[in-house]
This record gives C-alpha cells, sequence and structure tokens, in this order.
C-alpha cells in the first residue's frame, strides 16, 4: 500500500500513539498529519464524527476510532499483531479494552480537583496496574516472545509515568516485578519510541501544569 493512508493526529493523543505503532510494526507508509485539537480544523470536523484522533484516512474514506482502526490495518495489512488462535485473539481483544479503561482512569487522576479525588483515583488505579500483574508474561512482551496489539496499547500507558515519576512517587507501580520488566522492554521497542515527537515529555508536562488540577499542584511544589 502506498502513502494514501493518512493519521489525523495529536501529539499527546495516546490512541494516535497505538495506530503509530501498529503501523510502524508492519512497515505500512504513512503519513501523519498533527491538529490542534483546542482549534479544531473544519476540515477535520467534516470527517471525525466524534471530534476526537486519531482518524485513518484510506482514499475517501474516514475510518475513526483507534480499536477500529487496529482491526482494519490487522484484516488488510501484512505482518499480524493479534494472535492466530481465535481463543487468545478474544483475550487479547479483552486487555485492549482494559487499556483503554486504564487511560481513562489515568485522565481521572491527572484531573483529579483536589487530594481525595486524586487518591482515590490512584488507588483505583493501582488496582488496575495489579490484576494487569497477574495476567503479564513480561517475556519480554504482554503474551511472551511476540509483541502484539496489546503491546501497543501499553507503551503509551506507561509512557504517562516516565512524566508522573518527575513529580513525585505515586506508588501507582510499586512492587509490580513484571511490568516494571515489561515497561523496560516497551521503553526499548523503536516503534513506541517513535510514536511520539522528541518534545512529547515537555508538552506532556505543560500540559498537565495547565489542568489547574491537584497534580497540576504537585507540579508547582515540586519546581518551587
Amino acid at each position: 500500500m502506498t502513502c494514501s493512508l493518512k493519521l489525523i493526529s495529536h501529539k499527546l493523543c495516546p490512541y494516535v500513539q497505538r495506530a503509530v505503532i501498529a503501523l510502524t510494526e508492519k512497515e505500512v507508509p504513512f503519513q501523519r498529519i498533527d491538529i490542534n485539537l483546542a482549534n479544531k480544523p473544519d476540515w477535520f470536523l467534516a470527517i471525525s464524527p466524534l471530534g476526537k484522533t486519531p482518524v485513518l484516512q484510506v482514499a475517501n474514506t474516514a475510518i475513526f476510532e483507534s480499536a477500529v482502526i487496529l482491526e482494519y490495518l490487522e484484516e488488510t495489512q501484512p505482518k499480524p499483531l493479534h494472535p492466530a488462535d481465535p481463543l487468545r485473539r478474544a483475550e487479547h481483544r479483552g486487555w485492549i479494552e482494559f487499556g483503554s479503561t486504564v487511560l481513562s482512569d489515568i485522565a481521572a487522576f491527572y484531573g483529579a480537583p483536589d487530594e481525595a479525588a486524586f487518591l482515590g483515583r490512584a488507588v483505583q488505579l493501582e488496582e488496575r496496574f495489579r490484576k494487569l500483574e497477574a495476567r503479564v508474561a513480561a517475556t519480554p512482551w504482554f503474551d511472551g516472545g511476540e509483541f502484539t496489539l496489546v503491546d501497543a496499547t501499553f507503551g503509551p500507558v506507561f509512557r504517562y509515568f516516565d512524566v508522573f515519576d518527575g513529580i513525585a512517587e505515586f506508588g501507582i507501580l510499586r512492587g509490580k516485578p513484571k511490568l516494571a520488566r515489561w515497561r523496560r522492554a516497551l521503553a526499548s521497542r523503536s516503534s513506541v519510541r517513535a510514536a511520539v515527537s522528541v518534545d512529547y515529555a515537555l508538552l506532556l508536562t505543560d500540559f498537565l501544569y495547565k489542568r489547574n488540577s491537584w497534580l497540576s499542584q504537585l507540579q508547582r511544589r515540586t519546581a518551587a
């Protein structure tokens, strides 16, 4: 397939990162177009029914929602990232959905307005990751030696903690050795590293700082 694939993107969107990782792993050429979600261009609103990224343009058709984009790529592109076995494939799809729930929890965590809400979100996240620790193989990938779409899903998840760790140690990933090993493997994967721009950490730090949340208050204290 030629560069007729266009991925409409936002630099901080973790769901975009999933699609970029999958495209990179499959060695599929594509054009990435970053937009400002705070000032969405009209042409983007015309092709994105939900006004969200990512959107994959295939010729004159726009595909939205990252899970749908990943499945389309599995159906049309080489180098499958799902297991061949139907039962394992279904299980992996479940863990991808679990990853989406974790991302929602992360957004609630960094957006929590006060300490009580923040601590509650931290407890909820720790519980999510405790369940993930019980399932992950981390040898080195989610289910063993083959990189899959579940790995593509959790690369962006752990990337948040690279920034969170610079603010404080919240205990969310503490005592989870398999997750620590998996996190290191994902951080070293070229497709995961290339899914964001070189200024990603600075952009995310600035985004969090401007949230007027409990986390942003902690950032200010750390910087003081």
